[in-house]
């Protein structure tokens, strides 16, 4: 057993530690102070200004419903646009998806995806060089504010919590401009944190989205390292029955898609009963 560890303050009187065997990685970048960690029971881990932001080993439960969840619910998406996620996990399983042919990803921070490539590899596999991926270390808030109206089908916003380098894309100017460059049908999906414990959270972006999409709900994933119960991750649209799509089509979509018996969180079933919110968590929403 080793005898350091690190600790995560994630609320004034709630927090985790995790058991570190190594230190692989520490940078401090023109946005944030960045770290990575060899664990021994997480595997590898990510952390940006102390808070983590990725584990190896439960890294595919956040990915795969923040990726899959919009794409099969919208059943004929062929274009989206991912902000942040800056360790490819992601786009990875956005490019699961045979019917993407462009997959967008603004990362505002190069340094976090430096530094995934070379000590996080697993997580982004062969994304970063797939033919119909376009990486970009950029804005994007400036990237959705110069993009063609309609341009994209779904928009992946995998960011921080509204805090810091996060909090601009929480703002009416962004989803306004969302709403303009996705399709008649788009959709996007961003995490709004744990109600449990940030409640504010969920219900300020969604009042917020609600100015902009005629549906706006959540979704609900259990992450082992996002303490506190179930995150909540945001859902904004422009066709309301895309939240009710049954397990039947979504199961005849991945097949065709080809992610069907490729994931390890994701099902069918669980798509559909996770917009089946626990009364405490949707009485937060407008």
């Amino acid at each position: 057993m080793t005898d350091i560890w690190y600790n995560e303050t994630l609320y004034r009187s709630w927090g985790q530690r995790f058991a570190i065997t190594r230190e692989l990685a520490r940078v401090r970048s023109s946005f944030q102070d960045i770290a990575i960690f060899e664990s021994e029971f997480h595997g590898r881990i990510m952390t940006l200004d102390g808070i983590v932001q990725i584990t190896e080993r439960d890294e595919f439960v956040y990915q795969e419903m923040l990726a899959h969840v919009p794409i099969l619910a919208h059943g004929s998406a062929e274009s989206v646009l991912i902000i942040g996620a800056g360790d490819g996990g992601v786009l990875r399983r956005v490019l699961m998806h045979g019917n993407v042919t462009r997959a967008v990803m603004v990362e505002i921070d190069g340094e976090v995806i430096r530094l995934s490539k070379e000590f996080l590899p697993k997580i982004a596999g062969n994304a970063w060089t797939d033919a119909r991926a376009e990486i970009i270390v950029g804005d994007g808030i400036d990237y959705v504010q110069r993009a063609q109206d309609t341009s994209f089908d779904v928009i992946i916003v995998d960011s921080t919590d509204p805090i810091g380098v996060g909090e601009v894309l929480f703002t009416d100017d962004f989803y306004r401009n969302c709403a303009r460059i996705l399709t008649d049908r788009g959709v996007i999906v961003n995490q709004c944190g744990v109600p449990f414990m940030q409640s504010a959270e969920l219900h300020e972006t969604s009042v917020r989205r609600k100015r902009f999409f005629p549906d706006v709900t959540a979704y609900i994933v259990a992450v082992p390292t996002y303490i506190g119960g179930f995150m909540t991750l945001g859902w904004a649209g422009k066709d309301a029955s895309l939240t009710t799509v049954p397990a039947s089509l979504i199961a005849a979509r991945a097949r065709q898609s080809g992610i069907l018996g490729q994931t390890s969180y994701w099902t069918p079933e669980i798509h559909v009963s996770a917009f089946v919110l626990p009364p405490y968590i949707a009485r937060h929403l407008p």
